[in-house]
């Protein structure tokens, strides 16, 4: 891999695309690449004027907005290190993250500062609002006194405006540190990822090769958090790139939001979790096969069911706004049924695999080269492994080498020693197969897997596939329960009522039904033993549930 500044190939794309839309909040204000360039500038001189040094950690706090980007890149370009922090981290989290990696200056729109103590974090010279950039705390001086100075500076260094010829960002290094991003995962306590330059690179170039025709005519919708990798590096940043236009949602992205955006910006390129996926599937496309004998029928018929696919996936891409290349579904497993269908019917989708770990791309293809159940082929610059005597046949465990893979946990010693083999190898931690022409096939979590009465390996996500197809079944999470296999089914109880259902019906109809659904499955992998929630399943920020919550000691 030949290695650039990153810094810089942010550098060229604002002076390239200088006049272009950049950044955008949905039914609000848009940002061109010039105007990020002045935010940078006046950032640069408010980093300089507290005494923030190169490799000096800032962590950002914010729900999504065109300004989280602005402050990711001023601290990016000036030579720090910026620390995402996932908006839905409680306050205490926050303070204990500020702290642990150390950092300066802490950005934090004004909801999140509103639950934060300052004199929880010490270290601490300066606290930015993200909404309007403003200093809201500083550690010597009053926070007015600093933005005038600053304001000063920057009339004093630029009376005619910055100009495209008047940036010069920081230069980086292919093994310098890039960006420390907390996890926040399915088994978990979080844990500084560090990434290097070299990583981020190494994503743009895939990137390139995925998406050759990107340029500043394109429009993406940004519903993924920004503080995780994914969201981060192909929702904002590979997109700021090559100028294109990105639209944050900067509010909980329901699926009547998405759909709405997505009807009213066109966006080209789109990349998605699969749970937004699955209910977009419930919510447009299930309801009319469902709901339709003829359409039923015509479905079995030869010929005349490629009449009905084509004319649904027609439906459903004009849904997400009828001008994108390819869906890139990632996060997480895409239920088998939806894969299924959505193959059938030759939708432009793919779904890959990644990690944070990874910043985060280990697995990808363009979606008219997709195999069903696949999560893609390696990325480039990586070396892949599975850890089993029969790679195509015997999951075992994913083993990563190359460019894109991290340097560490940040103060970790203990869990960055486990997370290498011996010979260096990344333990992803995912069980899988690879087949004869590289695609590759995953099985489930290392950590997740459960084991059957005579020592089979479980793995719970195909259960749960199974079990999320059936009606009324919103969401699952299979357990061993004391030696008991059990499902744990959060059903949605408003359509059960008005198919005039209580819960003890609904929890005899889902018993019957789980187990019909099941029958396909060893025995050994069926669930034993239903039990309804309440409420929801608590999950990270890509939508995914946090499984070490309700698991059980086995006696």
């Amino acid at each position: 891999m030949q290695f650039e500044s990153v810094n810089k190939l942010v550098e060229k794309s604002i002076r390239e695309n200088w006049e272009c839309p950049a950044l955008s909040n949905y039914k609000g204000e848009t940002l061109c690449y010039s105007d990020v360039a002045r935010r940078i500038e006046k950032l640069h001189l408010v980093f300089e004027g507290c005494g923030l040094q190169e490799g000096d950690r800032v962590a950002i706090s914010s729900r999504n907005q065109a300004n989280w980007a602005v402050a990711f890149f001023a601290v990016l370009s000036y030579g720090a290190v910026p620390v995402p922090l996932l908006h839905e981290f409680k306050a205490a989290n926050v303070h204990h993250l500020v702290n642990h990696c150390g950092a300066k200056i802490l950005f934090a729109d004004e909801i999140i500062w509103a639950g934060l103590d300052v004199a929880e974090m010490p270290d601490i010279l300066m606290a930015i609002q993200v909404n309007s950039l403003h200093v809201l705390h500083c550690k010597e001086g009053d926070p007015e006194e600093v933005l005038a100075k600053m304001e000063a500076a920057y009339e004093a260094k630029f009376p005619q405006g910055v100009k495209p010829e008047d940036l010069n960002y920081y230069v980086d290094s292919s093994e310098q540190l890039a960006i420390i991003n907390y996890t926040s995962g399915t088994s978990g306590f979080s844990k500084g990822v560090m990434i290097p330059y070299r990583a981020l690179y190494s994503n743009v170039e895939l990137a390139r090769i995925a998406e050759p025709q990107m340029s500043n005519k394109d429009r993406v919708v940004s519903m993924l958090p920004s503080a995780h990798m994914y969201g981060l590096m192909y929702e904002v940043f590979y997109e700021f790139l090559v100028g294109a236009h990105v639209t944050f949602l900067t509010r909980v992205p329901s699926p009547k939001i998405i759909l709405d955006a997505m009807a009213e910006i066109k966006p080209t390129l789109i990349v998605a979790v699969p749970l937004i996926i699955e209910k977009v599937f419930k919510s447009k496309v299930k309801p009319v096969i469902d709901g339709s004998k003829a359409i039923q029928i015509l479905l079995k018929l030869p010929l005349l069911d490629k009449i009905v696919l084509n004319k649904v996936a027609k439906q459903l891409r004009a849904a997400f706004g009828g001008e994108f290349e390819e869906i890139i579904i990632g996060g997480a497993a895409l239920n088998k049924d939806v894969d299924t269908f959505f193959r059938r019917m030759n939708f432009r989708y793919t779904v890959g695999y990644g990690m944070t770990e990874c910043a985060p791309i280990i697995g990808y293809v363009h979606w008219n080269k997709a195999k069903l159940f696949s999560c893609g082929k390696l990325a480039p610059n990586l070396e892949i492994k599975i850890d089993s005597a029969d790679p195509a046949n015997v999951p075992g465990e994913i083993l990563i080498k190359g460019a894109n893979v991290f340097q560490g946990y940040y103060n970790n010693p203990e869990a960055t020693a486990t997370s290498f083999t011996a010979d260096g190898w990344f333990r992803t931690g995912d069980m899988g197969v690879i087949d004869a022409d590289g695609y590759i096939y995953i099985k489930g979590r290392n950590k997740c897997m459960l084991l059957g009465p005579s020592g089979q390996n479980i793995y719970p996500e195909e259960i749960e596939g199974v079990i999320n197809n059936v009606k009324y079944v919103v969401d699952s999470l299979v357990i061993d329960d004391n030696g008991v296999m059990t499902a744990l089914v959060y059903p949605d109880y408003k359509a059960a009522e008005r198919a005039g259902m209580d819960k003890a019906a609904l929890e005899e109809f889902l018993t019957a039904e789980i187990a019909e659904a099941s029958k396909d499955l060893p025995n050994y992998s069926r669930a034993k033993k239903i039990e309804l929630l309440e409420e929801d399943f608590e999950r990270t920020p890509k939508k995914s549930i946090k499984r070490y919550l309700y698991q059980r000691t086995q006696a």
